[in-house]
């Protein structure tokens, strides 16, 4: 063989490894993206799980306090408004903003509670109270979950050169479950 084969078989190896390794590059790239995306919806499906849970147990919350408190007929409709506005909420976006509002009604629902000592007292309430604590808790523990898998997914998406894939294979950017009311987002006062 000559020199000049040689060098020509070089080259032709040399780029057909290359080529190798860039069409496995794109694959585990491609495959990685299909992963983050079905975690970014098995967490939202979670979270979907526990506020569907919240969603049937507020008739029963309603229910108790209504009993009760027949002349706040205005709070317990805004919590029927709510929670019917976060059960029909298509997209991330427009259930984090419907569930901003359910959490809203809630504290109101709650703080009507506060009037009537009998309601408090009762076992009933108290349950479903000690419930919809629990459910608050596991919503937050999921949305922190699907927070963190759609930052991951995000930011695979926009860092280099996997950004390339994203764009070749539209893998959308995915939105944050966020507090949307600004007062929600400061602390408290506590005063004695």
């Amino acid at each position: 063989m000559s020199t000049g084969t040689i060098v020509a078989i070089v080259i032709v190896a040399v780029v057909v490894l290359l080529a190798i390794i860039l069409i496995a590059w794109i694959v585990a790239t491609y495959n990685s993206f299909v992963k983050m995306r079905n975690n970014v919806d098995e967490a939202y499906s979670t979270m979907d799980v526990y506020m569907k849970k919240r969603y049937d147990l507020i008739p029963n919350l309603v229910e108790t306090v209504k009993g009760y408190a027949t002349h706040e007929e205005k709070t317990l409709e805004g919590v029927m408004a709510a929670r019917y506005s976060c059960m029909n909420a298509n997209t991330p976006q427009e259930k984090a903003e419907a569930e901003n509002m359910l959490t809203g009604t809630l504290k109101s629902l709650f703080a009507v509670s506060e009037n009537y000592p009998n309601l408090k007292a009762d076992q009933n309430f108290m349950d479903l109270q000690q419930s919809l604590k629990t459910l608050e808790e596991e919503i937050a523990t999921s949305r922190k979950y699907y927070n963190g898998c759609v930052k991951t997914y995000n930011v695979k998406r926009e860092t280099f050169p996997s950004n390339i894939i994203a764009k070749w294979f539209k893998f959308e950017k995915r939105v944050l479950f966020e507090i949307a009311n600004e007062e929600e987002r400061n602390a408290p006062k506590v005063q004695f």
